[in-house]
């Protein structure tokens, strides 16, 4: 799972965003020694504000923390939704005793809907009190959206471990599929 490697662990939670009262809110975090980080993003012209915000965290280098939700992509939701991305970074920095520009914010579900911040936050904070090297199994399950199952793999090889959570679904085209994924490593990059 994602927090296979050293020094990583993981939560995902029920806070509300999603009708079914399904996990969905995952939170991954970095404890170190290092926190070297890289991204792949969208292609697409229209980006989310998720995406906006952790292209600029990334541009550091290093991450601590990733928070994601599914249940609303925060996409095409304007200035706000970039206000709400960045007041989701700044509750996990705040829980977290970091800067919000170590903190990666991703989201998917539907597009064109304010996420419900309270919700969010709320569950931001509760996934933060469940942080365990054990939570990597329940982070994986609170980023599905239509995926069937929960993804998740690991793999080691002379002395370090690479481990990985994914949701991924392409309902409407390959230039709008959503996927998310989070790899950890304790592998010195």
């Amino acid at each position: 799972s994602v927090t296979a490697a050293k020094g990583f662990t993981a939560a995902g939670v029920a806070a509300g965003l999603k009708d079914s009262g399904a996990p969905d809110v995952a939170l991954v975090v970095n404890r170190g020694p290092g926190r070297a980080a890289a991204g792949v993003f969208t292609s697409n012209r229209v980006k989310a504000a998720p995406v906006l915000w952790s292209q600029r965290v990334l541009k550091s280098g290093e991450v601590a923390a990733v928070v994601l939700n599914s249940g609303g992509a925060n996409a095409c939701t304007g200035p706000a939704g970039f206000e709400d991305t960045r007041a989701t970074a700044e509750r996990v920095a705040r829980v977290l005793d970091r800067t919000a520009a170590e903190v990666a914010v991703a989201s998917t579900g539907l597009i064109g809907v304010r996420l419900p911040m309270e919700r969010l936050l709320t569950g931001v904070e509760k996934a933060a009190a469940e942080l365990s090297p054990e939570g990597g199994e329940q982070a994986a399950v609170a980023i599905k959206t239509t995926d069937t199952v929960h993804k998740t793999a690991v793999v080691e090889r002379d002395g370090w471990v690479v481990g990985g959570m994914a949701k991924g679904a392409g309902m409407l085209a390959p230039g709008l599929a959503t996927m998310l994924v989070v790899l950890t490593t304790d592998a010195d990059v």
